[in-house]
Parts: structure tokens; C-alpha cells; sequence
């Protein structure tokens, strides 16, 4: 964290809560660096880092009316973060567990290829996205790109990048699961 002889975080913190985008711009400018470093340290993902750091400072404008009222913005921030990360970890490891359910369920429905035939499946899915949620999908999950990589490689915002990889991945999912609960009724019938 930066320390600057200008910044002067109660002033800062009260235009914020006024809706001066360029006060919440500093806060931004000073207070990004600091946590991004301390949510790598529990995510050690540069991805899932760089969302939950938006969408913290996207909660903080949203409630920007009560930051005025913040004695202590570093620990205000921490806790934040520190719940949106435990919660986004969750959602990965719940979204981690189904998928292992599936492929299991996959498995024993069609035996030895079930592996080929999984990942067939998700090949499928992904041919079926639109093209600019393919480009997204393909480099966020296959080349490991950032948001804000892929946003300069495609000319979009980032806030674009993170819609169309939510669409591709919700869309992706929805289809494997649909086929795998098409396989499992006719494997039943």
C-alpha cells in the first residue's frame, strides 16, 4: 500500500460516500496493490484475484453511502475480501464437486472411453458457444489469461470478458448436464 503525504483517507472516504468517482478512484489506486497481494495469498490465482478485488471495490461503491462511517477502511477492507474470497472458493469447490459427480455418473454409464467421452461432451459445448464467448472461454481456461489480458487481446472491458465467460461457462454446464441426464434416463428405460 502506497503511502502518499496527500492522501488523506477520512476526506477520501467521505467524498466517496458523496459519489465522487474520482475520490473512489484513489481509494482504488491506493488500496488495489495491498489486496491484491493479500487475496492472492489465499486464492494463489491471478484470475479469481483479479475478480474478487472488482467486485470487492464494485460492493464498496454500490454501499458507498456508508463509507464515511468506516473508522478503520483497512480492516473493513480485509474482512470484505477475505468473506467474498472463503465464498468464491466455496462456489469452486461445490462447482468442482458436481462436475466430479457428473463425470462419475458419466463413467459408470458408459464405461472404459467415459473419460474421452466427458471431455467429447465439454468439446461439444464449447463448439456450440457464440463466437466471441468461445474466444473468451478458450483464453481465460486454456491459456490462463486474465480478465484484463483477455480484454486488451479482444478490445473489450473487462466487465465484457467477465459476462461472456460467465455466459459460456453457465452454458457449458447446462449442456453437459443435459446430455448426461439424457444418457442416464435412456440408460434406464
Amino acid at each position: 500500500m502506497p503511502s502518499s503525504a496527500s492522501y488523506n483517507e477520512p476526506e477520501i472516504l467521505r467524498a466517496v460516500s458523496g459519489g465522487n468517482e474520482a475520490a473512489f478512484k484513489t481509494l482504488f489506486h491506493h488500496w488495489q496493490p495491498f489486496l491484491s497481494n493479500h487475496i492472492y495469498r489465499i486464492t494463489e490465482s491471478d484470475v479469481i484475484t483479479e475478480e474478487i478485488v472488482q467486485d470487492v471495490f464494485l460492493k464498496i461503491w454500490q454501499t458507498r453511502e456508508v463509507m464515511e462511517q468506516i473508522e478503520n477502511f483497512k480492516a473493513y477492507l480485509l474482512v470484505i475480501s477475505k468473506n467474498h474470497a472463503i465464498n468464491i472458493l466455496q462456489k469452486i469447490a461445490r462447482d468442482f464437486a458436481r462436475q466430479q459427480e457428473y463425470k462419475q455418473s458419466y463413467t459408470e454409464l458408459v464405461g472404459e472411453d467415459s473419460n474421452q467421452a466427458y471431455f467429447s461432451l465439454i468439446d461439444e459445448a464449447i463448439e456450440k458457444l457464440s463466437p466471441r464467448q468461445r474466444e473468451v472461454f478458450i483464453l481465460a481456461r486454456q491459456h490462463q489469461k486474465s480478465y484484463s489480458q483477455i480484454a486488451i487481446l479482444l478490445g473489450i472491458g473487462k466487465e465484457s470478458v467477465k459476462t461472456h465467460l460467465g455466459l459460456a461457462v453457465k452454458h457449458i454446464t447446462h449442456y453437459v448436464k443435459s446430455r448426461l441426464a439424457t444418457l442416464l434416463i435412456l440408460f434406464f428405460i
